[in-house]
């Protein structure tokens, strides 16, 4: 047992030297720099081991030991929990974020935070359409001829709709639909939202029904999902940064990045907790020299998105997965405390 507790601890100064520096680490260095009690050789014995048991390599001959892909694993699933963020940090965090005006604001601030806290690539995923309540709708007539339709969810996002109607409408049919359909639909999903307003057609009459029936339809439109608007990207030129893992590999890392849908599945498994994906566990081709760390935000009770970071193999884990947790958990707080 003390072997082995000695040869994890041995695995972890390898990998906060290797990620710190870039350069293979010897037993000297660790010896010097991690206080283990033990002698080079004997850090060189239990480094044999870790070697066979695939958990770190000798990339040149007389060279030091790196991690491997499966030795980064087993420090992963070593942390026991997640590192906390100081007090000053989460400060920081709350500074970059507070004064956000909609939902889109309170997503890029927080792509543009994740990338500069960690230096990788973030990935934030837009509150899911599909799991957000109607807070308020709002229909104003800016001409005739022409209204303009406004929903916004419980999570801060807003969609707006300019319409053009058939016939020209009144202030007073808009008020009376604005009154019907408000009260039909405010508190429910977005996906119950062409349930709840079916039937209020019919209490209308007159050649105002078709400009009704338009906005009604606009309505239903603009509570669909619409993919494309889901994920937000910063931080792709920190990929340059990494000398030794993906520079080979970039140009396919930057493809794979650019589409929406790779993105999504990244993201798809996020759940309460820090998750970790290591090189080949990546499920892209063009992503296996890298690293996933996610976590969904929201509730407790259930995710309104994900949000993540890619980077480099060779990444501080331990320093990740804490921005990782803090800014998911801040960034759910405030979407159900603040809207």
């Amino acid at each position: 047992m003390e072997m082995q507790e000695r040869q994890l601890e041995i695995l972890r100064a390898i990998v906060e030297e290797y990620v710190a520096t870039e350069e293979p680490v010897g037993s000297k260095i660790i010896a010097q720099r991690h206080g283990l009690g033990v002698s080079p050789a004997t850090i060189r014995n239990e480094m044999a081991i870790l070697e066979e048991a695939g958990l770190i390599a000798q990339p040149h001959t007389s060279a030091g030991r790196i991690p491997t892909n499966m030795g980064y694993r087993l420090f992963v699933d070593k942390l026991a929990t997640v590192k906390p963020f100081s007090n000053a940090e989460r400060r920081g965090i709350e500074a970059f974020l507070v004064g956000a005006v909609d939902v889109d604001d309170i997503v890029t601030r927080t792509v543009k935070l994740l990338a500069q806290i960690t230096r990788q690539v973030a990935v934030v995923q837009y509150p899911s359409l599909t799991k957000s309540r109607v807070r308020h709708m709002e229909l104003v007539l800016l001409h005739p001829a022409r209204a303009m339709l406004v929903l916004i969810t419980d999570t801060g996002r807003v969609e707006q709709k300019i319409i053009e109607l058939p016939f020209d409408l009144s202030e007073e049919i808009l008020s009376e639909l604005h009154q019907k359909i408000n009260t039909a639909i405010h508190g429910h999903p977005l996906s119950r939202v062409a349930y709840q307003i079916d039937g209020i057609l019919n209490s209308f009459t007159g050649a105002e029904r078709n400009s009704l029936a338009v906005i009604i339809a606009s309505l239903v439109e603009v509570s669909v999902e619409r993919p494309e608007e889901k994920v937000a990207l910063a931080g792709t030129a920190n990929l340059a940064r990494s000398n030794q893992d993906v520079t080979a590999t970039i140009h396919p890392i930057l493809e794979a990045l650019e589409e929406q849908v790779v993105l999504l599945r990244l993201l798809a498994d996020a759940g309460t907790s820090v998750q970790v994906r290591i090189g080949e566990e990546q499920v892209d081709k063009n992503l296996k020299s890298t690293s996933l760390v996610t976590m969904g935000y929201g509730s407790d009770e259930s995710s309104l998105g994900a949000l993540g970071i890619i980077g480099p193999t060779r990444m501080d884990y331990a320093g990740s997965m804490a921005a990782v947790n803090a800014v998911a958990r801040y960034v759910g707080h405030f979407l159900n405390e603040v809207h």
